[in-house]
């Protein structure tokens, strides 16, 4: 049977592996799954349609499944996804999807979540993330793989960060932040996140050098047109990881905000 300490309040519809250990005033509903291996240190505050993968660990004070901070939503059916071997620490905050908003927000596996962190309803975060104290996730956001987010991070409702990223502390981030990139302030680009691809598993290493070209003549080189600039960059046989940078790019440049996913949104 999982441990679970008689402080705690614990729905008999909730969901939770044997192994699960549950500290003091805690507080899981009747929606959620805990897998196996999962632990609560203390007041932690698990609610909603939540369901959560193997290996976590929630610290004291963190709200997860909460109803989203959206006064569009209805009270509807939507869902919380969190994966595997995740580090969710003191105050941290997650919220449910909207009706609107496809119903479901969802962390993936591997991530730290460092104090005071907020993800808001409907965004996606993919795996092997550091999101930093005080970070601000926005809703419908969408975060890719091997981020790396520093302290005190603000990000605009549907923007997209792409892999590999590294957002410097404070960073404001309004338009879409490309993959493979370090950005600060005000959607600065500052170089390619040279040291975070080098430490990556299994990243090309013949890939840094032929991004820290493109960087340079993206966003350094004579002044011209972003879009001439990735045709520039793209004639001559460009690496796959180039392409892959110029190919967000393009798609980033398509939209009147620099927000692609903000041009699809349905309401």
């Amino acid at each position: 049977m999982p441990s679970i300490h008689p402080l705690s309040v614990v729905s008999p519809q909730a969901k939770i592996a044997e192994d699960v250990e549950i500290g003091p005033f805690c507080n899981i509903g009747p929606g959620v799954v805990l897998g196996s291996g999962c632990g609560l240190v203390s007041h932690v505050v698990i609610l909603g349609n939540t369901t959560i993968g193997k290996n976590n660990l929630f610290f004291p004070h963190c709200s997860v499944g909460i109803q989203p901070q959206d006064k569009k939503y209805r009270g509807g059916t939507t869902r919380l996804e969190i994966g595997d071997n995740n580090h969710i620490r003191e105050s941290v905050t997650i919220h449910l999807g909207t009706e609107a908003g496809g119903g479901i927000t969802r962390v993936g596996s591997n991530n730290l979540l460092m104090v005071n962190a907020h993800i808001a309803h409907d965004a996606q975060v993919g795996n092997n993330c550091i999101i930093g104290n005080n970070a601000m996730i926005a809703g419908h956001v969408q975060v890719g793989n091997f981020v790396a987010m520093m302290g005190g991070v603000g990000i605009h409702h549907y923007v997209t960060v792409g892999d590999f990223a590294y957002l410097a502390g404070y960073a404001r981030i309004r338009k879409d932040a490309p993959p493979f990139l370090k950005i600060d302030g005000a959607d600065i680009v500052r170089g390619v996140n040279t040291l975070g691809l080098e430490r990556a598993p299994g990243f090309p290493r013949d890939a840094i050098g032929c991004l820290e070209e493109a960087c340079r003549k993206l966003f350094y080189g004579k002044e011209k047109p972003i879009a001439l600039a990735i045709e520039e960059v793209e004639q001559n046989g460009a690496h796959p990881k180039v392409k892959e940078l110029t190919a967000f790019l393009r798609r980033r440049n398509s939209s009147k905000n620099g927000r692609y996913l903000e041009a699809l949104r349905q309401v």
